[in-house]
Formats: structure tokens, sequence, C-alpha cells
């Protein structure tokens, strides 16, 4: 290749994906074995590659990934701060983790037994435009340079900042994989909100738990506020939680995981350049009011897989726009203190059909679903938001706190559930 700088090598590939998190595996899981030489750009061992990560969605089985499974559950339980808890079963949909080991080693197994795939332990830098595709510079652990061509590039890295919005909260959390001496957990019942933990004067917190077995469980407190927390008021909030709420007596702890995931109405550009697109929570794949991000980026990794091999690079909205609307006015109440976080995550439970409203949660919903969703909510205050919004100017969030320590953790994209 003509016009590289002395001493570099170039490769060329139909696509190169960087970044090794859900969304750039999910792109090349489905990518791997078709016609397309794929290459996966992933951080080296050590410095920036990210510690294991823990990844959940709900899912009736047609688009799962059971190989990599580490659990699921068939029921899912709200508690209010009342105590008072909800159960609901959404079946034929069930509530499924991944941990991001066996799906890594489930996807590099695939791009092994393909003829154009491959994995590059590398560290990406500059993506640039060149003729016919794109270029990104790469240094590898030895400290060679390599330029890597490509028709198309989706990157999946983490934006340096976030795009102006109107509001910017964070959904901020630590948790424990704890292990018992007794049996304290119901392995069929995910309990998604635990409401009684003290609440933040703005936002909401709850406490997060995912039964692996009878004895082990993943164990988080959660916040969504504006700012995140220092490790000890994690600590004293987990402690509280296992303490006070769920009457751990005894328990070990094998591994902890920390996280901040964005909850914002920005709009985050999906197009950077002709050939370099933008995937996963840097394409905006996280659902601003909820946080998940999983199901998203598998939706978002079928349709430009689907797209490619029509010819077509495209990287699809991951979220309606009805469901971003949505989202920015629950936002906004929530930021301003008009709706009681607790209260309003409950009563959706409560009065919303279960399949119904995973597939809300999902924006896989019709119209006339939201309105009757919609009805069960706080009106006044929705729609007194809802008429804010335009008003609104849309600024930078203020300055970002130090990210969390090598150990931490994201649930969802290179953050998420």
């Amino acid at each position: 290749m003509s016009g590289l700088p002395p001493g570099r090598t170039a490769s060329l590939s139909d696509v190169v994906v960087v970044g090794g998190g859900a969304a750039g595996l999910s792109l090349a899981y489905e990518l791997a074995g078709g016609p397309l030489s794929v290459t996966v750009v992933e951080a080296p061992d050590g410095g920036p590659r990210p510690p294991e990560r823990t990844w959940c969605y709900w899912d009736d089985g047609s688009h799962s990934v059971e190989e990599a499974e580490s659990a699921s559950w068939s029921r899912l339980r709200v508690h209010g701060a009342d105590g008072a808890a909800v159960t609901v079963d959404p079946g034929p949909l069930r509530y499924r983790m991944l941990r991001s080991t066996p799906f890594e080693r489930l996807v590099h197994e695939r791009l092994a037994r393909s003829p154009g795939g491959r994995v590059l332990r590398a560290t990406a830098g500059e993506v640039r435009g060149v003729p016919g595709g794109a270029e990104v510079r790469c240094t590898e652990p030895d400290g060679r340079v390599l330029a890597l061509r490509a028709r198309h590039v989706f990157d999946s890295r983490p934006l340096p900042a976030l795009p102006p919005a109107r509001t910017h909260l964070l959904q901020h959390f630590r948790g424990r994989y704890v292990r018992t001496a007794g049996e304290r957990f119901d392995p069929a019942v995910a309990g998604l909100m635990d409401f009684r933990v003290p609440q933040p004067a703005r936002g909401l917190a709850f406490g997060y738990v995912l039964p692996l077995t009878t004895r082990q469980a993943l164990v988080e407190y959660t916040e969504f506020s504006r700012a995140p927390l220092s490790t000890a008021a994690y600590e004293a909030a987990l402690d509280r939680y296992c303490r006070e709420v769920l009457r751990l007596d005894a328990y070990s702890v094998d591994t902890v995981e920390q996280g901040v995931i964005p909850m914002t109405d920005a709009r985050f550009p999906r197009r950077v350049g002709p050939a370099h697109f933008r995937i996963g929570t840097a394409g905006g794949a996280t659902r601003p009011a909820t946080g998940y991000t999983f199901s998203a980026v598998r939706r978002q990794a079928r349709a430009i897989a689907a797209g490619l091999r029509e010819g077509r690079a495209l990287v699809p909205p991951p979220h309606g726009r009805r469901a971003r609307a949505m989202d920015a006015v629950l936002l906004r109440a929530l930021d301003a203190g008009r709706v009681d976080g607790p209260e309003f995550f409950v009563r959706l439970f409560r009065r919303t059909p279960p399949r119904r409203l995973l597939r809300f949660l999902d924006g896989a919903t019709a119209p006339w679903e939201d309105v009757a969703v919609g009805l069960g909510c706080p009106v006044g205050p929705m729609l007194r938001t809802a008429l804010e919004l335009p008003l609104l100017s849309r600024h930078s969030p203020l300055p970002a706190a130090p990210p969390p320590p090598p150990a931490a953790s994201p649930r969802g994209e290179e953050s998420d559930r």
C-alpha cells in the first residue's frame, strides 16, 4: 500500500471492528462465517483492557447466545420502598446474563473458523478516511505501528466527552458476587429493582440481585443521579443492603464490579466519516431511561450485518424517535424531582402486563400500547415536563468525576446491563 510512513505495514479487510466490548463482539458474531473478511481490534492484556464485565438482557430465545450464558430467570421481582413485592412472569421472555469472558471466547472461536476472520491485540488510535474506505492506526504490544485499511470501520470505543443534552444523569453502581453459607437466594427470580434503600434527593437508588444458585448471587447497589459515589460510599451502601435488607449473615465476596452508564437525551452521531461508523454506547445504543444496552447492540449488529451482506453500510438508530422522546421526558422529570422514581417504576411493574412492559422498556411497543402504559404514570408532572422540554437548551455535561478504579467493570456496552 502506497503512502504509508516508513516502518508501517498495512492490511486490508472488508470490515474492521474497533473494540471488543458488547457492541464489537456482537457485530463480529453476526459477521463471522459470512462472505466478508473481519478484523476485530481489541486492547492488549493489561493497560487499557477492561476486566470481565456482566451484560444482561431479555429475549425469547430466538436471538440468545445460550452457549455463553451464565444464568437466566423466568420471573422478575421489584420491591417498593414499603417492602411490598411485585413478581411477574414475562414468558416466553427470560432475563439473561452473559459474562464477557465466555462471550468473547465464543466470538473468537467463530472468527478462528472463518477464513476471513481474525483478532488483533493492539491499541487503536486515529481513524481517517482513505480512498475506498478508512484506515485505523494501531500500536501493537511490541511497539510496532500497523495501519489497518478496510472498506468499513465500526468503532465502539467510548466517546471522549458526551454530546450536549438537556438532561445528563448517570446510572452508577458497584456490585459483589457473593457466596453464602446457607441457601439464601431463589435462582428462579431476578431482583431487578429493590427500593428498600435510602433514596437520594434527586433521582433514585435501588438494590439489584441476580441469583446464580441458592448460595451465590450478584448483589449490586445502583443510583440514577448526577454524579458517581466514592468506592467507600458504595461499599457502605452495599454493606447496609446486604445486612439490613437481604439479611445475609456471613458471606464471602468472589469478585466485584463497578461502572458508570450515561443516561442522557443527547444525540449520538452514528456516522463519523464516509466509511467510519460508531456503534454501541458511542452510537447511542444505551436506552436513556434505563441504561440497558445489550439488547440494542445485538439488534444493531444484526441490522448492520444484514445491510453489509446486501452491499449497504448503515448503522440504524438503536431506539425509535418515540422511545427517545418518552425517555427524555422521564429523565427530565426524575432530574427535576417531579416524579417519585421508586413509585414510578413499581407502578409500571404493577399495572402493566409483563410482556408488554418488557417490550415497552425495549422500545418495541405500538403507539396505542405506549398510551396505555403512559396512563398509568403520573400524568400531570409528565405532561408539564413534556411541555417544558422544547424550551430547554442543550448543554455539555459538567466535568466528569475520576473514572472507576481498574477493578471496575461496566455492565452494558463499554458500559450495561
